[in-house]
């Protein structure tokens, strides 16, 4: 059960309420008025809470499960405990996913600003939005609708944020244009310029950062990540777009929509990013190089010339990924041989 001290719970909800909501199937046998109230794991939830099955690893806690209802794929359904009511769903993560949105919804912020904040006069905020103590929003800038702007979050002149947008503490933000609904989570530094100079051995000259960042609707972009503005060209961030925490994204860089990037993940300058690009944690992708849509990327690998549409690479520099496998066991045995 989640920490009431955090976290708002609504309901309850009976198993029928929840099947609708979810897009699930009430299972045979189970009750469709039964009342839930909450939303927990396998090993310990109990009476009148929910759990789910999504990873096979889990089965046996699944089979040995208290939950009073649980959601499970239909062909796993067979598997569960004497006594647990089921919905059926074919997708049991999302549809968990759904139902603890149901049970913990959003919480929308009171409007107001503080009085340890700073506004510009020339500033627009509406006045559905709440900004919180230390918050400096810079001349001419535009907040949207019911926005959030958290302690210490300092906006640049002239930035604009769209509807609904949600700005963590102690983030930076200039030089750039946010979509509605998006999330920046505390400590993002979005628009500081981009790391682009020219070596000289008589000293380094520096390439002046004249573009933006441009993000997208229904972007989230996690804890102390940073997206550079670009150099000329604007750095793009597409819609839906989701970046874990501690993600570097340099100047002119285009992400495209929906792309997921896990934490410690670094794309270089002019990199070209397509639809639904999947990039693993602490991958590193060389500047300049197109990604194609629909590609996927393991975990700490480099990739350093373009990827085609669809493929999933793997490894440094980056392969396709049997071909990476491959290489690891040749490479075992060829070390391994004379032991």
């Amino acid at each position: 059960m989640a920490d009431p001290r955090f976290h708002s719970r609504v309901g309850p909800f009976t198993l029928s309420e929840l099947a609708g909501l979810i897009d699930a199937t009430v299972g045979t046998d189970s009750d469709p008025n039964m009342r839930l109230i909450d939303v927990a794991p396998l090993e310990s939830a109990g009476a009148e809470q929910l759990s789910f099955l999504d990873n096979k690893k889990y089965i046996t806690a699944f089979e040995s499960s208290n939950a009073a209802a649980c959601i499970v794929a239909p062909h796993l359904a067979a598997r569960a405990p004497e006594g647990m009511a089921l919905l059926l769903s074919n997708e049991p993560y999302k549809a968990y996913a759904l139902a603890a949105q149901e049970f913990y919804p959003t919480v929308h912020p009171e409007p107001g600003v503080a009085e340890t904040s700073f506004i510009d006069k020339t500033a627009k905020v509406d006045e559905s939005c709440r900004v919180e103590h230390g918050a400096v929003i810079g001349s001419k800038a535009v907040i949207g609708k019911n926005c959030l702007i958290e302690a210490n979050v300092v906006i640049g002149p002239e930035v604009i944020i769209g509807d609904g947008t949600m700005i963590g503490a102690c983030s930076s933000l200039s030089y750039c244009m946010i979509g509605s609904r998006t999330f920046i989570y505390p400590g993002v530094r979005v628009g500081q310029g981009g790391f682009g100079f020219f070596p000289d051995p008589s000293g380094h000259v520096k390439v002046p950062q004249l573009g933006r960042v441009i993000v997208g609707d229904n972007v989230e972009i996690g804890a102390n990540s940073t997206i550079d503005r670009g150099s000329g060209p604007d750095t793009i961030i597409g819609q839906g777009c989701w970046l874990d925490n501690l993600v570097q994204i340099a100047h002119n860089v285009i992400l495209g929509r929906g792309c997921v990037i896990a934490a410690m993940a670094g794309v270089s300058g002019s990199a070209k990013i397509g639809d639904f690009v999947f990039i693993a944690g602490q991958v590193g992708i060389v500047g300049h190089t197109v990604v194609g849509s629909g590609v996927k990327i393991a975990g700490q690998s480099g990739v350093t010339k373009d990827v085609p549409p669809g493929m999933t690479v793997g490894g440094t520099p980056a392969v396709a990924i049997m071909d990476w496998h491959r290489q690891s066991v040749a490479l075992a045995r060829l070390i391994n041989k004379d032991k």
